[in-house]
């Protein structure tokens, strides 16, 4: 069959590679895709918000199956779309992806079904939000309600950058829409890490762990970033925490779902904290992370196809994914400037030596006369497995070495968290 892949992101990338290992699969379409998905499949140049224009991709090119990779989709009902017309297509409608796109929808339903998270506020009025700080402990969070491609969180140390945030959120509207309500929550302190979960409506199927680096500079300074690399597994989610993710996380979730009549498909990840007093969700998200994305499915034996269609039959329990024992890490090579103002077009050398000890999966790139460029804030994902995580540690890193570009900037403590002590 022939499979279309939405978006242009590394994730996309990884996605479009896995699922062209498929012996189901014929060829694979990516819209718009990069510089890297056109290794592996056909690129068409349709934009991921043009719904009639993907549908009439899938009806031409006579596509049984469509994997959707940016949440902004989800949020704006492709799924919806794609169904009412008949057509296949994997990720939650858009009723079910509120759980990413309101973070006081996925609060609500958490403090309703005993989901541990972070106590919370939640505000449509910027003079509310900023009354609710009287008496409050710090540091706090302030966050966008909607989406904002990772960015919509900001920490703040005292009072002063509380009233900062919110004005900045809700009053500038830095992140458009997203910003028209917050939610204030305490913050909590420990280890973040991710587990994803296949989710077919009746049963779930938890993939292993992995962890996140969000900040863009090492020691997890500086502004949140869509992710500057990860590493799977993730140590500090022992095999006792991971059955209480079962127990306290997900089995509460998929029964909320049943009580409140809502039909989740597709692929959920709650992003956890390890807190001293246990394990709480931080938020939901309902794709596959990126880069999560880059370091599970390498270790992924199981056909890709099979559990995704799985996903959307309901047929699940049918289909436990095997997985490769062995660590993947993934270091995000991101523009001079990213998250802020960074200038594209600069020539990527190195690609082909890196990738003869590494998997590379593209995002921010384009071909321009026969040259790999940049196209954005993050460029590449250079992502390498061994016996464990320092193995792999050292052979992603020793990849990322050999790829080089004007302004090039990486985290260089990457899984650092994760190494065991010597």
């Amino acid at each position: 069959m022939k499979i279309l892949v939405i978006g242009s992101g590394g994730r996309e990338h990884a996605l479009a590679w896995k699922l062209r290992q498929s012996p189901r699969c014929a060829e694979v379409f990516c819209a718009p895709g990069n510089a890297g998905t056109a290794g592996v499949g056909r690129n068409v140049a349709v934009s991921i918000a043009d719904f009639e224009a993907l549908v009439g991709l899938v009806e031409s090119q006579d596509i049984g199956l469509t994997v959707v990779g940016p949440d902004d989709a989800l949020a704006g009902g492709i799924v919806d779309h794609f169904q009412a017309l008949g057509h296949r297509i994997f990720g939650p409608t858009k009723a079910a992806a509120r759980f990413e796109s309101s973070k006081i929808f996925a609060k609500e339903f958490m403090q309703r079904h005993g989901i541990p998270t972070a106590a919370f506020g939640r505000f449509s009025d910027a003079e509310e939000a900023r009354a609710f700080l009287e008496g409050q402990r710090y540091p706090l969070v302030v966050k966008a309600d909607g989406l904002a491609l990772g960015k919509g969180v900001i920490i703040a140390a005292d009072r002063a950058e509380a009233e900062a945030a919110i004005a900045q959120i809700m009053e500038e509207r830095q992140f458009g829409e997203a910003g028209a309500r917050v939610v204030i929550e305490e913050f909590l302190a420990g280890q973040e890490c991710s587990i994803h979960a296949l989710v077919d409506g009746r049963d779930y199927v938890l993939c292993p762990s992995a962890q996140d680096h969000k900040a863009a500079f090492d020691g997890d300074l500086g502004p949140n970033t869509g992710g500057m690399g990860a590493c799977s597994p993730a140590p500090v989610l022992t095999p006792e925490l991971e059955e209480r993710v079962r127990s306290e996380v997900m089995d509460p979730f998929m029964a909320g779902l049943r009580a409140e009549g809502i039909l989740f498909q597709g692929l959920l990840y709650p992003g956890l904290m390890i807190t001293p007093e246990g394990l709480k969700v931080l938020e939901f998200n309902c794709r596959f992370g990126d880069p999560e994305t880059q370091v599970l499915l390498p270790r992924l034996k199981s056909d890709l196809v099979d559990l995704i269609e799985a996903t959307i039959d309901g047929t699940l329990a049918q289909h436990p994914p095997e997985w490769d024992e062995r660590a993947a890490v993934c270091v995000v090579m991101a523009s001079g400037g990213y998250p802020g103002i960074y200038e594209k077009e600069k020539p990527i050398t190195g690609l082909a030596e890196a990738a003869e000890s590494a998997l590379l999966f593209l995002a921010g790139t384009a071909t321009r006369d026969g040259a790999t460029v940049t196209a954005g804030g993050r460029v590449l994902g250079v992502t390498a497995m061994g016996a464990d995580i320092r193995a792999a540690r050292d052979a992603a890193y020793a990849a990322v070495r050999r790829v080089s570009f004007a302004g090039a900037h990486y985290r260089r403590d990457i899984a650092a968290k994760a190494l065991a002590p010597d």
